[in-house]
């Protein structure tokens, strides 16, 4: 760990805000990428939109372009090791999306039992080092399970009515 002198503000000051842990993915079959993503916005409206901010080195930031469509599902109490898995720090034999249970919806690979979206890209921009997404939301799917958050470094449970655990 580098000496909190030399430590980046910007950084420590984003690792204090909780925030939700999700998996964005696209594609079908052998073609599927997703990555854990934790940076995202929800802007109401008609129609609603998705902001979210990923490593433009990833496989997904590679796969996404205009017009390509999106999910993003909210990871749950038991889905640390997923997060872990997608966020390219465990391993995943097999592949990433044999981890946990995914339905192919036409939007693209969705966690069963958890609350997700579905949108369409409508612009990418490069903003500082990262790529921001902007989506168009299609479709939106609730479930009553808990939410896995994120802050400095651990992961905590909100449950369904949003009490920390």
């Amino acid at each position: 760990m580098d000496p909190p002198a030399s430590r980046d503000g910007l950084r420590q000051f984003r690792g204090r805000l909780p925030a939700p842990v999700t998996v964005v993915a696209t594609g079908d079959g052998s073609a599927r990428v997703g990555l854990t993503v934790s940076s995202l916005l929800i802007v109401p409206g008609e129609p609603g939109y998705l902001v979210v901010v990923v490593d433009p080195d990833s496989d997904l930031a590679t796969a996404l372009e205009p017009d390509r469509l999106l999910t993003v599902s909210v990871l749950g109490p038991n889905d640390t090791y997923l997060a872990e898995a997608f966020a390219g720090l465990a391993p995943a034999p097999g592949g990433l999306f044999r981890l946990g249970k995914w339905t192919q919806t036409d939007w693209g690979p969705v966690l069963e039992r958890s609350t997700w979206l579905a949108a369409t890209v409508t612009d990418i921009h490069l903003i500082g080092r990262a790529l921001e997404v902007c989506a168009r939301v299609e479709s939106v799917g609730l479930s009553p399970t808990g939410v896995l958050v994120h802050q400095r470094g651990r992961y905590l449970t909100l449950d369904d009515r949003g009490r920390l655990h």
